[in-house]
């Protein structure tokens, strides 16, 4: 039987020793249809992962996502293997398992927890849920704390708070891998674990090589898997990286995670819904891809019993500069802020291309102090008065004088996009982004 794993303290009291278990029922593959399979005598939960005996040698991975009858549906994590009718089935005891453990720092790995990075197999017997494990909603402590992040507008505008939730939206070409680079160069936390789902198999590999430095390497969980891998697996590596983060936290750790992106987790949920027969509700999502969305993101947040942390960002593809998509919708109403990147800006070379006036972070009134509040606030007024007003600008319809605020923000907004700016390599820290933006814009 599974034996729990319990620590001296509040780490690991509910990790798991990966060991087989007894008896196991076997069952039979019966019908294929699209990419769900059918198996028969085997009376298993949802969310069994199962291995199919294929042609030859080779074993074919699944997990049990519906019932039709007493025939359980099966998604295969490959439709490319050769399986055929009366095809043995068997569960998979580790399939709702995450690895963890210290000896994950530093690697890559899949979203079957295998390594990617050609170093070996990992040698740990600790693991976590992979869905998580639900807790009392009093144990998230407010956030309370600020959290350096290196970006100097981030820092000083939208000041992220540990524990905080933020979503990133951003069309493609925007800047966002350039942010979240310099977010991870930068950050203040013990452990980073980034979660690549759906990129293609050059951004990772780039990611790898360029954004996980040598200094950061020691501390960070790569979790990868490229687009064309099957939806269930691109699932199953979010369910992963933010399991790895919960075991982290867990042990009293600041853990900032990354989940890039949070519209392809929900595209591959879409596809697995639509397979199961869901009806398609909002421009072709079906209700289980917008669910999954709170139930990912509010696994993230800080632990008052352990004294861990995760601090998350969420990046969400906003398609054809649509922040009206039902994904776009659902993220920015579950997460603590977000930071809503500008083309016109991006095309302006202004990076990061943070749109100031339609950014927002829910916590910073509670990690911040006032003066640094009132800069910020004159800082947003200066910014949606030239926003407001650009129009008019630039078809030379305003005569100077008529409104002082516009005549401020016109004569400081040079200021503005400097302040804005900040080259990858660069990093500011907290209090020198706080001071700079009270002597620039302070009362």
């Amino acid at each position: 039987m599974n034996s729990r794993l319990v620590s001296s303290g509040a780490a690991v009291t509910a990790a798991i020793a990966l060991e087989s278990v007894g008896p196991r029922r076997i069952g039979r593959l019966v019908a294929h249809e699209g990419a769900m399979l059918e198996a028969e005598g085997f009376t298993h939960p949802l969310g069994t992962a199962v291995r199919i005996a294929a042609a030859g040698e080779t074993l074919l991975r699944g997990e049990v996502v519906g019932f039709h009858g007493n025939r359980s549906l099966i998604l295969p994590f490959d439709n490319d293997a050769p399986v055929a009718a009366g095809s043995r089935v068997e569960p998979d005891g580790h399939g709702g398992l995450a690895q963890c453990g210290n000896a994950l720092l530093g690697r890559v790995i899949d979203a079957h927890g295998q390594p990617l990075d050609g170093r070996g197999p990992i040698s740990s017997r600790l693991a976590w849920p992979l869905a998580g494990q639900r807790v009392n909603p009093l144990r998230r402590s407010r956030v309370t704390s600020p959290l350096d992040v290196g970006v100097r507008a981030v820092n000083a505008l939208l000041t992220v708070g540990v524990g905080q939730r933020v979503a990133i939206i951003a069309g493609s070409g925007v800047g966002k891998s350039v942010l979240m680079g310099q977010m991870l160069a930068g950050v203040d936390a013990d452990v980073i674990v980034a979660g690549l789902i759906g990129e293609r198999s050059r951004e990772v590999s780039d990611f790898v090589e360029t954004k996980i430095t040598r200094s950061l390497k020691p501390r960070s969980v790569v979790v990868a898997v490229p687009a064309d891998h099957a939806p269930l697996l691109r699932l199953r590596a979010a369910m992963r990286a933010t399991a790895i983060a919960e075991y982290f936290r867990e042990q009293g750790k600041k853990v900032f995670l990354l989940i890039d992106s949070l519209t392809r987790v929900a595209h591959a949920q879409r596809e697995i819904g639509l397979g199961l027969g869901e009806p398609p509700t909002m421009k072709g999502y079906p209700p289980s891809a917008l669910g999954l969305i709170p139930r990912l993101v509010e696994r993230a947040g800080a632990d008052s019993r352990s004294g861990g942390s995760i601090t998350a960002i969420y990046t969400v593809l906003a398609d054809g500069g649509d922040t009206d998509d039902p994904i776009v919708d659902a993220a920015r109403a579950i997460v603590d802020g977000h930071i809503l990147l500008s083309r016109p800006l991006a095309e302006q070379g202004v990076f990061p291309a943070i749109d100031v006036a339609r950014s927002l972070s829910r916590t910073m009134p509670d990690v911040t102090d006032t003066a640094h509040l009132a800069a910020a606030a004159h800082f947003r007024r200066l910014w949606s008065a030239f926003e407001e007003n650009r129009d008019l600008l630039l078809m030379g319809a305003y005569a100077a004088g008529n409104d002082p605020a516009l005549d401020e923000a016109i004569a400081r907004r040079e200021d503005m996009l400097a302040f804005l700016r900040q080259e990858p390599g660069e990093r500011f820290a907290l209090d020198d982004s706080r001071v700079a933006l009270i002597e620039g814009f302070g009362a």
